[in-house]
C-alpha cells in the first residue's frame, strides 16, 4: 500500500507550536516556514513567511498523532483521514481569512470552518 510520506513531527512542544487553519496539522513556526504544510502546499508558506502567520494559529486544543490516517477511526472522526501521517490538533478556534478561503476554493480543496461554540 503506497501511503503519503509523513509530515514533519514537531521538533519541540513549547509555545512555538502552530496549527494549520485548514487541515489542523501541528508543527513549529520554523517548520512551517521551512517546508510549508504537507497537506496544503497551495498556501506556499515556505515561499512567503507572512503566510505562516496568516494560515496557522497558536490557539488550538489538544494534539493527536496519526500514523495511518486511512485506518484510524480517530482520524476519520476528526475528518483528517485523507491527510498525511503527522501530529494534528483536535480543534482550532480561528477561521481562515476570506482571501485564503478563496485560495482553497481555487485549489479545489475543501475548507471546513471551525464550529462556533
Amino acid at each position: 500500500m503506497g501511503s503519503a510520506p509523513p509530515a514533519q513531527i514537531p521538533t519541540s512542544f513549547g509555545h512555538e507550536l502552530r496549527a494549520c487553519l485548514r487541515c489542523r496539522l501541528v508543527k513549529t513556526y520554523d517548520q512551517f516556514r521551512e517546508s510549508g504544510c504537507e497537506n496544503c502546499p497551495f498556501f506556499k508558506m515556505d515561499e512567503d513567511y507572512e503566510r505562516v502567520a496568516d494560515c496557522t494559529t497558536p490557539n488550538f486544543t489538544g494534539i493527536i498523532s496519526v500514523m495511518d490516517p486511512t485506518r484510524s477511526w480517530a482520524a476519520r472522526w476528526l475528518r483528517i483521514g485523507r491527510f498525511v501521517p503527522g501530529c494534528y490538533t483536535l480543534a482550532v478556534s480561528e477561521a481562515l481569512s476570506e482571501d485564503l478561503q478563496n485560495l482553497c476554493e481555487d485549489a479545489r480543496v475543501q475548507y471546513i470552518p471551525p464550529k462556533r461554540i
